[in-house]
C-alpha cells in the first residue's frame, strides 16, 4: 500500500501538475479546505508564478469580489491607482490584508511593466459582493451597466432612466442590514420595487446582448467585457435578495446555490480570456455537491466547480488541497486510516498526488474521513479522490504572520 501511495507523489511544481492532465486546461482550480494560511497562499503564489513562466497562464482568480476586484486588474495592467488603494479597496472578505496577496499583486504589476497588452497578467475576483453577515446593494452594478449603454446606445432602446433606478433602488443601507440574513421580514428582496429593480436588469442586460456588434465598434472588448460582469452581478444580487425575503425551509439551499452560481458565470467569462488559475475553497471547486449544516439544517448543492466542469470539460480541471497539521489551531496529525494520515506518512513535506491513482492504489480500502477539531478546516472526503485530478498535500502548516494594514509599494 506504501509503495503504491508513494507511486503517485510528486514534487509541487506546475510541471508535475501539468502532467496529471490530458492537455492544458482553460481553468486549473486549485482548491485550500482551509482559509488565510500564508503557507498556502504562497503555495498558490509560486504556482502561479511557473504557470506564467512555463504553460502560457495569463489569468488568476480568486475567491473575492469580482466587482473590487476590477481595481486590482487596473492597477496591474496599467499602473493605475497605488498598490496600497487596490490592497484596501480591491478585495473583499479581508483578502487584501495577508502579505501573501500583496506580494502576488505586487508581482503582477512588476511583471507587466512595459509589457504588450496581449501579454500582460491579468486579475480577477469572482465571487459576488456577498458577505457571510449581509449582501451588497445592487445600485453600483445596475447603475455601472445602465451608464455604459447609456454612452453608447440610442437612449429610446433603454428599458429606464437612472433617476428612475434610483428611485427604485432607494437608501442602500435597506439592501445591506445584517439582520435579514436570519430574518426574511427584514429584507427587501421581495419587495414591488426588487421585483421591478429585476425586470428592468433583465432587460438591461438583454440589450447588452442584442447589441454587441455595435458596442464593439463603440468602445473596447474590455469595456464591454465589463458592461458583462456588471449585468450578471446585478442579476445574480437581485436573485440573491429575492431568497433573502424567502420564508421556505429552501431559503438558505436558495442563498448558497446562487452565490456559486455567480461564481460558476464568473469562472466562464474568465475562461474565454485564455487559460487561468483559479485559487478557492475546496467546496466551491469540487465537481461534487457541496454540502454543510446551517441552522441545524442539512444543506446540498452543485459547487461552482461542478457548474462550470459540466460546460468545459477537460478544460476544467480541479486540484484539491489537503494538510496534515495545522497546530496552531489544534488540528494535529492526522489518524493513519484517513487520506491525511496516508499522505502524512510520506517523506516529502509537500507533494503533487495523482488522485485517481491514488483512489485504484487503495483498491477496497476505504480511508475513513477525518474529523476536524476546528470549525475553519474542511478536511477532504475520500469519496472524492477519484473525481478530483490531483492534490497538492502540504504536511505542516505554520502559523501565519500578522495581517497587515497597510504598507508601502
Amino acid at each position: 500500500m506504501a509503495t503504491g501511495i508513494k507511486d503517485t507523489a510528486h514534487a509541487v511544481e506546475a510541471a508535475a501538475v501539468m502532467r496529471l492532465l490530458p492537455a492544458r486546461p482553460r481553468l486549473l482550480a486549485l482548491g485550500e479546505p482551509t482559509h488565510g494560511q500564508d503557507t498556502l497562499l504562497g503555495l498558490r503564489n509560486e504556482l502561479f508564478r511557473q504557470l506564467v513562466e512555463q504553460e502560457g497562464y495569463r489569468t488568476i482568480a480568486i475567491e473575492s469580489d469580482c466587482m473590487r476586484g476590477l481595481a486590482v486588474d487596473d492597477y496591474v495592467t496599467s499602473g493605475t491607482g497605488t498598490l496600497d488603494e487596490v490592497m484596501e479597496h480591491g478585495f473583499s472578505h479581508g483578502w487584501g490584508t495577508f502579505a501573501a496577496n500583496r506580494e502576488l499583486v505586487r508581482w503582477m504589476r512588476a511583471h507587466n511593466d512595459g509589457r504588450p497588452a496581449s501579454e500582460r497578467l491579468r486579475f480577477a475576483g469572482f465571487d459576488g459582493p456577498l458577505e457571510i453577515t449581509h449582501a451588497e446593494s445592487p445600485r453600483q452594478a445596475l447603475t455601472a451597466l445602465h451608464g455604459y449603454l447609456t454612452a453608447r446606445v440610442d437612449t429610446d432602446l433603454l428599458p429606464c432612466t437612472a433617476t428612475t433606478l434610483d428611485r427604485l433602488l432607494g437608501a442602500d443601507d435597506r439592501w445591506t442590514r445584517p439582520a435579514a440574513m436570519t430574518d426574511p421580514a427584514r429584507s427587501v428582496g421581495q419587495s414591488a420595487e426588487a421585483g421591478r429593480l429585476r425586470l428592468l436588469a433583465d432587460d438591461l442586460v438583454a440589450l447588452l446582448d442584442t447589441q454587441t456588434p455595435h458596442l464593439l465598434t463603440a468602445a473596447s472588448r474590455d469595456d464591454w467585457d465589463r458592461a458583462r460582469l456588471y449585468g450578471r452581478t446585478a442579476t445574480g444580487l437581485l436573485r440573491y435578495h429575492h431568497w433573502m425575503a424567502d420564508t421556505s425551509p429552501a431559503r438558505m439551499t436558495g442563498l448558497v446555490s446562487v452565490r456559486d452560481q455567480m461564481m460558476a458565470h464568473s469562472l466562464l467569462a474568465v475562461a474565454e480570456r485564455g487559460p487561468a488559475l483559479v485559487h478557492a475553497h475546496n467546496s466551491h471547486l469540487q465537481r461534487e455537491k457541496s454540502t454543510m449544516r446551517m441552522g441545524g439544517m442539512p444543506l446540498e448543492w452543485w459547487s461552482a466547480g461542478a457548474l462550470v466542469s459540466a460546460r468545459l470539460g477537460e478544460e476544467y480541471a480541479f486540484v484539491a488541497t489537503a494538510l496534515g497539521t495545522i497546530r496552531h489551531q489544534g488540528v494535529d496529525t492526522p489518524p493513519p486510516d484517513t487520506v491525511e494520515g496516508l499522505l502524512y506518512a510520506l517523506p516529502e513535506d509537500r507533494c503533487v498526488i495523482d488522485a485517481p491513482r491514488l483512489a485504484t492504489a487503495l483498491g477496497e480500502t476505504r480511508p475513513a474521513p477525518r474529523v476536524s477539531p476546528w470549525f475553519g478546516y474542511s478536511p477532504l472526503d475520500p469519496a472524492h479522490l477519484a473525481h478530483s485530478d490531483g492534490i497538492v498535500f502540504v504536511k505542516d502548516v505554520v502559523r501565519s504572520g500578522p495581517r497587515l494594514s497597510g504598507g508601502t509599494g
